[in-house]
């Protein structure tokens, strides 16, 4: 008897699970976009901490929201670097549409040129790419 009760116990566990692990498969193929900057050495702690405490927050709140990351370049390590850039912006969302909604919002209106003001020129790179 125990040992069907077990039985039962490890099975609805196992059922927990694949509905624990459903959402998963909505972002299963999201978009990533990378925008090059090149960061004016004289405001790089201001970018940061608009960065961490103003666009970061703000996006997250967002549906379709996975992940942002300010990333600073530290080498090339096969090849030469893009000009000037010394951050990448990397910001993944679980569609497109998705993320243009967040693009659109004046959340974002607002937020974007606190990074974007810290900027020595606002002619940066911006690449979408689909996850595969």
């Amino acid at each position: 008897m125990q040992r069907r009760s077990y039985l039962k116990t490890m099975l609805a566990a196992t059922a927990g699970l694949g509905a624990a692990q459903t959402p998963k498969k909505q972002a299963q193929n999201p978009v990533v976009l990378h925008v090059d900057l090149s960061v004016d050495p004289a405001k790089e702690t201001e970018m940061l901490h608009n960065f961490h405490t103003i666009f970061k927050p703000a996006a997250e709140k967002f549906p379709g929201y996975i992940d942002v990351k300010m990333c600073k370049l530290r080498s090339a390590l096969q090849g030469a670097a893009p000009s000037g850039v010394n951050y990448r912006f990397q910001l993944t969302y679980q569609s497109e549409e998705l993320r243009q909604k967040w693009v659109a919002s004046e959340t974002h209106q607002k937020a974007w040129p606190t990074i974007e003001n810290t900027l020595k020129s606002k002619n940066y790179v911006v690449l979408l790419f689909d996850s595969v």
